[in-house]
């Protein structure tokens, strides 16, 4: 397919115009940015990774009735999605304590939380996406009370298909990123999950050895990044058994580290 205009470009994706109005083309990037974009890299193949797994997770989705974003997969790094008006609020759906939580809260990292807790951020770079209320998405006017009450039920669904999914494989399903969007159809609207679900946006550790298959690799310069994102997608059936593209030896790592 030809490249066409580009129409937004973030840390992790490139956003292209589409072939039919109403549509577009994300395109996967192998960059890596981890503390608002403080920390960079690169992880070789992650787009690629990252593509084939957020198709799969959407597909998934859809079939159990999540509205989504996602049409379908032009090729290795691309695919092709509808057009949305994005919700400036990052959702976040956490099972255990990791990360920030654990940090602001003092909460052993590991913790498993005694509900499913669900956090609102407002989507500024600049600002570093701060923690906000649901308070103040009515108070500035982020989205209505309906359309937070549809994230709110769609985040919660998809935090249980995606537990139990993982889980078959082995993955514990820590916490995840969501961002949600409005699909219009003339002066009407509804609320459909758009942006991509990989491990770049999810916490994932493996339930026997509680090694990390996400992004807290390159955040916490624990090496085995592609590694560990390959492992993801081969326990998910993208990549064939054994050979160099499935790969888990994440000891060796952290040998390294010492």
């Amino acid at each position: 397919m030809a490249r066409r205009r580009q129409i937004y470009e973030g840390k992790a994706k490139i956003l292209y115009e589409g072939p039919e109005p109403g549509t577009l083309i994300q395109y996967f990037k192998d960059d890596a940015t981890a503390f608002n974009a403080q920390k960079r890299g690169t992880i070789n193949g992650k787009g690629v990774l990252n593509n084939r797994i957020s198709e799969h997770v959407f597909t998934l989705l859809g079939q159990i009735g999540v509205p989504t974003h996602f049409i379908r997969r032009l090729n290795m790094r691309e695919q092709l999605i509808r057009q949305v008006e994005i919700v400036p609020i990052e959702v976040v759906v956490r099972n255990v304590a990791a990360g920030s939580l654990s940090k602001r809260l003092g909460i052993e990292e590991g913790t498993q939380l005694p509900r499913t807790l669900i956090e609102y951020c407002y989507k500024d770079d600049a600002l570093g996406d701060p923690l906000v209320a649901e308070e103040h998405i009515a108070c500035f006017n982020w989205c209505s009370q309906e359309e937070l009450h549809d994230i709110q039920d769609m985040a919660i669904r998809i935090n249980d298909f995606m537990s139990g999914m993982f889980a078959a494989v082995g993955i514990r399903l820590i916490d995840f990123k969501l961002e949600f969007g409005r699909l219009w159809d003339g002066d009407y609207s509804r609320i459909i999950l758009a942006d991509e679900i990989s491990p770049d946006g999810c916490r994932l550790w493996d339930m026997v050895s509680g090694e990390k298959l996400d992004k807290d690799r390159f955040r916490r310069d624990l090496g085995g990044e592609v590694e560990a994102y390959q492992e993801v997608a081969r326990r998910l059936g993208l990549l064939p058994e054994g050979g160099e593209n499935a790969v888990l030896d994440l000891e060796s790592h952290r040998k390294k580290k010492g």
